[in-house]
């Protein structure tokens, strides 16, 4: 069952990085639909790409430190030694796995789902989903906590505001259409 904090996803940097994608990650992980996990490396490249898109080294780095504040379990640590004995399309996403395989994660949610191979990873007993994917299976076995995540969500865009279909519009134009359409369904 997904819904259960014991259900463990470790969050590749470019489900991090979209602003609402990650958000929304987050606010379903406040509301114990599952328990996020991330690692230094991930949060190394996260920041690098924030950099490339203009944030500065104060507000990339006060980024990362929220969130681990946020979610003060979800860092995986001593995951390292298991990178170089790994074999991934992408080399540079050993690291990803290493971390689930450290933290005995159940799924890596990333967006290159190619560069997770399915047969590679159920020898470690893990799945790769896209965030879209993730989203409505979670939506789907917790409607109403899903629903109260989402609107939660919602309510803490201020600046400016938002309202539900303004999000779910966003969601939409930001590859989360099924969740999207899901959620309206629901509201």
């Amino acid at each position: 069952m997904i819904h259960s904090v014991r259900f463990k996803c470790v969050l590749d940097t470019n489900v991090i990085y979209p602003l609402w994608t990650r958000d929304l990650l987050l606010w379903f992980a406040f509301y114990d639909l599952y328990t996020p996990k991330w690692s230094n490396n991930i949060f190394s490249e996260w920041i690098d790409v924030m950099k490339r898109k203009g944030v500065n080294d104060e507000e990339a780095n006060k980024r990362a430190n929220v969130m681990n504040r946020a979610f003060p379990d979800a860092l995986v640590e001593n995951y390292e030694p298991l990178i170089e004995g790994l074999s991934l399309p992408d080399t540079d996403d050993r690291h990803v796995l290493a971390a689930s395989i450290k933290t005995n994660a159940n799924l890596i949610i990333t967006n290159n789902l190619k560069d997770f191979p399915k047969e590679y990873l159920a020898s470690f007993g893990l799945k790769a989903k896209s965030p879209d994917d993730f989203f409505t299976d979670i939506i789907d076995i917790n409607r109403e906590l899903s629903v109260q995540a989402f609107r939660k969500l919602v309510l803490n865009k201020k600046n400016p505001p938002y309202d539900e279909y303004d999000v779910l519009e966003i969601f939409r134009n930001n590859g989360l259409k099924r969740t999207a359409d899901y959620i309206h369904s629901l509201i």
